[in-house]
């Protein structure tokens, strides 16, 4: 609804909607265009452009425009709120949970979070996975057709690397723990005990050669630890919100991956340096030369997302496709990508990183293979468990909710950042009742619903408002469909948590500042806070957070 009265604005008086700004807070006014590029363009004082200006529309009959008025080097535009708050409030309270959708038409495809079976999913997945989730959602309710795929690399050295400490020390045992958190034991005690020896390296190369090779015996032990670990991740899937509508195993089409670029060097598309490997001549883009088949015949990742591509383009002719991965990865996808190019894939120019930086935790960065990562599964418990004592202090004792409160932490905390950014978590900061998270959101929910549970009024269907708070909020939830919008295009979930964030922020200025229940104007009142609640409702379940009706 706002950006109807953006484009109002714009055209009357000749401009692009991006010359548009929005005033500071506390401003009365809508929106305003400064008139200093106009001034050097005519030569002449800005504040007389938008006297001029201000004189040339008045008496022109608008939609949603009520005041159009000059102040200095601005031309101001302000909201006709008695036509536009009953059109907001009234198309909040009729599309419910499809406000703010859209209608797009892309197949979209997206990959995330893509483990390795050698260990459990720590901290940075769950920021992967918050971005995933939250993108997903957000493009799905843009319209588009989006399908969420992952990837489990399941072969390769690092997964040698578990499967051979636990051939050496594992004693043929069954897990005892979450079995991924088992597979991960043996991945960090291959770093402890084995990885300095001097002929470690060999037996780590040799191992991957004879699983490639199909060696029974390596290739039982490989089968069997891999089952822990992806029954694990599935748990863990599970209860963060992560749902995947295709799951693509490394170890199914590596082969293939291997064709490709093996046929590549026949037609010279592709070249053999000294040792042997499959290389890519990418210097005149400056990314350098890149193995894509190693002398031995053994694989590396872009030789599996390469033929992982087809494959998806063959399952869902997707017309974009995502890949959510970490920020180290950046030059790994430039080539990737360039290599679709020169191979002359439909999809190659409609491809996207969405890079993401690191998590770290206040004491420092963390490390896998030393055991100094947290746990994805550890680190919900321990926010649920903190939310439990908080809510037991308040006399309850809802573990559900607490789960609820504790997941709500985790990803606000991440979501809220832009993406490229690196972070520290702090869990116990996360969980905070007040200030810039998850729990403040739920909180402001929770209280909105308080009050509509004590009143017994009727909800306004055309309702009216004249106080400033009233005002801002009405202009604020007007744009919620530009902020899914601007987030979807830009792929920035972050926009859409700091706008769900500023609308709780107004709401609570709101209820500090005036009283809904037994006040004259309560049936309009209730349509406001009936429409924040469904706008945050909304925005919460896009970024994968559930709203509390109680907290």
């Amino acid at each position: 609804m706002f950006s109807q009265f953006r484009k109002e604005c714009a055209k009357i008086i000749g401009v692009s909607e991006n010359a548009l700004e929005t005033p500071p807070k506390g401003m009365t006014t809508d929106l305003a265009f400064p008139c200093f590029n106009l001034a050097k363009e005519q030569r002449k004082n800005p504040m007389e452009i938008a006297k001029e200006l201000e004189n040339k529309l008045k008496g022109k009959r608008l939609k949603f425009i009520k005041e159009i008025k000059a102040s200095g080097p601005y031309l101001n535009f302000f909201i006709d709120y008695e036509k536009f708050s009953p059109l907001v409030a009234g198309d909040v309270l009729k599309q419910k949970d499809k406000y703010g959708s859209g209608s797009k038409k892309e197949t979209i495809v997206i990959e995330f979070p893509g483990p390795n079976t050698n260990k459990p999913l720590h901290l940075g997945h769950l920021r992967n996975m918050t971005l995933g989730i939250s993108l997903s959602n957000i493009l799905k309710f843009s319209g588009y057709d989006v399908k969420n795929v992952d990837i489990i690399n399941d072969r390769g050295v690092h997964i040698c690397k578990s499967m051979m400490a636990y051939k050496e020390f594992g004693n043929g045992s069954e897990p005892d723990k979450k079995p991924d958190h088992f597979v991960g034991d043996f991945y960090v005690l291959f770093a402890k005990k084995l990885e300095s020896l001097e002929d470690t390296q060999q037996k780590i190369r040799q191992m991957l050669v004879d699983w490639e090779n199909g060696d029974k015996e390596t290739r039982a032990l490989w089968k069997k630890m891999n089952n822990w670990a992806v029954s694990g991740f599935k748990q863990t899937y599970e209860r963060f919100g992560v749902n995947v509508d295709k799951a693509y195993y490394e170890s199914e089409h590596y082969l293939e991956g291997k064709k490709i670029v093996t046929d590549g060097l026949k037609k010279h598309i592709f070249t053999q340096d000294a040792e042997g490997n499959i290389i890519i001549d990418l210097e005149e883009r400056g990314l350098g030369k890149r193995v894509l088949l190693r002398g031995d015949g053994t694989t590396l990742y872009i030789t599996q997302d390469i033929v992982l591509a087809l494959k998806r383009y063959n399952d869902f002719h997707m017309d974009r496709m995502v890949y959510v991965v970490g920020e180290e990865q950046r030059d790994h996808f430039k080539a990737l990508f360039s290599v679709f190019e020169i191979l002359g894939y439909k999809f190659a120019k409609k491809c996207y990183h969405l890079s993401y930086g690191m998590v770290n935790l206040p004491e420092g960065r963390m490390k896998s293979r030393e055991g100094t990562a947290v746990d994805a599964d550890n680190l919900m418990d321990e926010l649920r468990n903190i939310a439990m004592d908080k809510i037991k202090e308040r006399g309850g004792d809802d573990e559900k909710k607490a789960e609820k409160i504790g997941l709500s932490a985790i990803k606000y905390f991440i979501v809220k950042f832009d993406p490229d950014k690196t972070i520290t978590y702090d869990p116990k900061a996360s969980l905070e009742f007040e200030g810039d998270t998850g729990p403040y959101i739920q909180y402001t929910y929770a209280r909105a619903n308080s009050i509509m549970q004590k009143s017994t009024a009727k909800i306004s269907t055309k309702p009216l408002f004249t106080e400033r708070i009233e005002l801002d909020i009405i202009r604020k939830i007007s744009q919620f469909s530009d902020m899914v919008e601007k987030s979807a295009g830009e792929y920035r979930p972050n926009i859409l948590a700091a706008y769900v964030f500023e609308l709780a922020t107004l709401f609570n200025e709101f209820y500090h500042s005036l009283k809904v229940v037994g006040e004259p104007q309560e049936s309009n009142r209730l349509a406001l806070v009936a429409a924040v609640m469904q706008v945050i409702e909304n925005g919460t379940r896009l970024l994968g957070i559930d709203v509390l009706k109680e907290m």
